[in-house]
């Protein structure tokens, strides 16, 4: 050979081999990159948030000793100080500085403030030395200028005012105004006895409003020695919480001016501890509870057995203890956080649904005073010695966790824990449900179904195509089944759920009837031509095309499922099968169901197996099926023995591959399915698989946010599944090559 001719080849084949190999590492390079990409997206949803100080300044002892109360804006510019004089004193966290003094007016002439309660971050409740209560708002009210910078105007509004008590002045005192206007104020009184009185403005048939003022007295415990040491009254003023000190908890409906209900009487720790604070979680829903050994746990009602189906509280969550008892429990006005203060000054701040605790928060003395911005992304604490600091928190993701992501959780109003999916809600103080458990599921759930339809029809249909159909059948089906592939999988979809799904729902019982039809005709039908394939007229058939005598044996056995249906649903399920459904078995039929996606995914799936399966068969060494033809092996006995073996690996790439395809499917299953995020096997019920939900969420999911992260996280689950799948079936796929290769 010409030397420099066969130069010129080694050249091209190492021009070659380079340019392959950097395609190939350009390929893994690529796949790692994205991986990478969608995965940093995840990272901070596991990262500790963190409190950093931002500012602090000291007050002279007198001005110290006057404090009541604290709040701080939403924006951390103000801090707001209430003194006994009934003062309300904006200062600069930055510096100190003193912006403004607003003085509220006084009930009676000398009244000073006696006692003070927040309800919530900027509403504080006042008891004043001479028995009456008031309630109090604290607002900031933005003003631009001309050139559009803006500033904020104080203002201190009276919301309610109670008449002065008689008799000596109640321990603690909580006032509400709800919604509809009605005022509700309950009092400890020294007796330790609980008076509620509610002022209830209606409006008459004239349009003219209408006062009526209840007042009423609740029982409070079985035995007169056990003393309350922890009070707290929803914001509607409907629900009010005691505790103990022998560890009772108490819970009063009191929505019913004049009508009081005990709804529980239970004790809360088998030790009788001491419960030591109370608080409403966001949402006023769940209860938290601090107890004399430094204890926080949250409590709400649930409905069981044991209960009579009546709802009774109980205890859900516990989270991050203390090492001292409990003094202090301020719920985040923004979220299901929640801060616990202890007598040695620790701050705790955790979540109630994930019980994650976020951060432990310890000052050099402890502070007097604590709170949260309107934000939930400050604190404000000013200690006993009079310093003022401020801390700006950083808590992106405090509802993520591994135990929210992946395992059960017990969210409000929910009897037990479940699995569940629920980005969003009509309210903003529910519980987001971020589980990626039930969309896994149906992703598993959708798969399967699909493969159950889809193998047997494409590897069969590759096995008769292939080793038992005519060349002129194979040039026919082939083309035809790959033309299948080009179809988009948005019109199948919209085929699925516009007309196949309809059509389904009122045949349904046909369906059945036709796969008990089918396999009994076609067994019948092989029974008859077992007998008349040698009479003259079936003899002339030719070995492949026995298929054309079973195309009206199947038109037969559909039409015959399809005129029966309607009879045997009258006769066996009564005449609606799925009333019966439900009233049998308790499963509710969905329009858009498993049976649905069976057909349309396992319809965009069969081309890829098809394909590849018959590829692979084709290309088995026709010796090898001629050596078993001559050694007396039928033609079944052949395909089944030698040309299935040689072919597996071929055979185990292709339904790989359409398993991938399947399970990163999104369309057709968004259309087709119902998208409930369900845990159910059931083919009646529908499902939300990862895919979907990643194309259904996104487009609402705030830039950054929590529901934006968990989806990038979705996407690296699937990836990693499909990754998984792929690499699983190569090993398997090159251990059967090797296995059956010298064939």
């Amino acid at each position: 050979m010409n030397k420099k001719h066969l130069k010129r080849v080694k050249r091209h084949d190492r021009i070659a081999r380079r340019v392959i190999t950097i395609g190939g590492l350009a390929v893994i390079f690529s796949v790692i990159l994205i991986l990478f990409l969608i995965a940093r997206v995840t990272f901070p949803l596991f990262q500790q948030p963190s409190a950093r100080e931002v500012a602090s300044f000291s007050l002279d002892e007198a001005e110290r000793a006057d404090v009541m109360a604290i709040a701080i804006d939403e924006y951390l510019g103000t801090a707001v100080m209430l003194r006994g004089t009934g003062v309300f004193a904006f200062y600069q966290p930055s510096d100190g500085r003193l912006i403004e003094e607003i003085a509220v007016e006084a009930p009676a002439g000398e009244a000073t403030v006696a006692r003070v309660e927040k309800t919530g971050t900027l509403r504080f409740n006042l008891f004043w030395s001479d028995g009456s209560s008031t309630l109090e708002e604290v607002r900031f009210v933005a003003q631009f200028d001309a050139e559009g910078r803006r500033s904020f105007q104080r203002q201190v509004n009276r919301v309610a005012f109670w008449a002065p008590l008689a008799g000596d002045l109640p321990e603690k005192v909580l006032v509400r105004q709800s919604e509809n206007q009605t005022l509700t104020r309950v009092s400890l009184l020294a007796d330790r006895r609980l008076l509620v009185e509610q002022r209830v403005v209606s409006e008459n048939l004239f349009g003219d409003e209408e006062v009526a003022d209840h007042r009423f007295f609740l029982s409070v415990t079985a035995a007169p020695s056990e003393q309350i040491t922890a009070l707290v009254l929803d914001q509607e003023g409907a629900t009010l919480y005691a505790g103990t000190e022998k560890g009772s908890l108490l819970r009063w409906d009191i929505s019913q001016p004049g009508r009081p209900a005990l709804l529980d009487r239970l004790p809360a720790f088998t030790d009788h501890r001491e419960i030591t604070s109370l608080a409403l979680i966001y949402g006023d829903i769940s209860l938290a509870v601090g107890d004399a050994r430094g204890g926080v746990t949250t409590w709400f009602p649930v409905a069981s057995q044991a209960s009579g189906g009546v709802k009774r509280l109980q205890r859900i969550h516990d989270l991050a203890e203390h090492d001292s008892p409990v003094v202090a429990l301020i719920s985040s006005p923004r979220d299901k956080g929640l801060l616990s203060v202890d007598e040695n000054g620790t701050v705790h701040f955790d979540h109630m649904t994930s019980e994650r605790h976020l951060l432990t928060l310890a000052t050099e003395t402890p502070p007097r005073y604590l709170a949260i911005s309107g934000r939930g992304n400050g604190l404000f604490a000013l200690d006993n010695l009079g310093r003022a600091m401020t801390w700006q928190l950083d808590n992106p993701h405090p509802e993520v966790s591994w135990r929210t992501l992946f395992g059960k959780v017990w969210y409000e109003n929910n009897d037990e824990p479940v699995y569940s999916w629920q980005s969003s809600s009509a309210s903003d103080d529910f519980e987001t449900k971020l589980s990626l458990t039930p969309l896994i599921f149906g992703t598993i759930k959708g798969t399967c179904y699909a493969m159950l339809f889809a193998i047997p029809l494409a590897l069969l249909g590759a096995i008769y195509t292939s080793q038992f159909g005519s060349d002129k059948l194979r040039g026919l089906v082939k083309p035809a089944v790959e033309i299948m592939a080009a179809i988009p999988s948005v019109i199948i979809g919209f085929l699925a759920a516009l007309w196949f799904a309809p059509l389904l729902e009122k045949s349904v019982t046909a369906l059945f009837l036709s796969m008990l039809f089918i396999p009994s005709f076609i067994l019948a039908a092989i029974v008859v031509w077992q007998m008349l394939r040698r009479r003259p007229f079936f003899a002339r058939i030719g070995k492949g095309h026995e298929f054309l005598l079973l195309v009206p044996v199947l038109i037969g056995a559909v039409i015959c499922a399809w005129l029966l249906g309607p009879a045997v649903e009258k006769w066996v399920f009564g005449g609606n099968f799925q009333l019966w459904l439900f009233g049998t078995t308790g499963v509710r039929y969905d329009p858009r169901n498993n049976i649905i996606i069976a057909f349309a995914l396992g319809f965009a799936v069969i081309p890829i197996i098809f394909t590849i399966a018959e590829d692979a068969l084709s290309n088995v060494p026709h010796s090898l099926k001629a050596a078993s033809l001559a050694l007396g092996a039928s033609r079944w006995q052949t395909v089944w023995r030698v040309i299935l073996p040689s072919a597996s690996p071929g055979i185990f790439a292709g339904t790989m591959i359409g398993l991938g395809r399947a399970i990163g499917e999104t369309m057709i299953v968004l259309m087709a399915t119902g998208n409930t995020a369900i845990m159910e096997w059931s083919i009646f019920n529908g499902m939300r698989p990862l895919s979907s939900n990643i194309a259904v969420e996104i487009p609402e999911a705030p830039f950054g946010g929590t529901l934006y992260r968990v989806l990038f996280l979705s996407a690296v689950l699937l990836f990693a599944m499909t990754f998984i799948l792929n690499t699983v079936a190569e090993l398997v796929r090159q251990r059967l090559r090797k296995k059956y290769g010298r064939f």
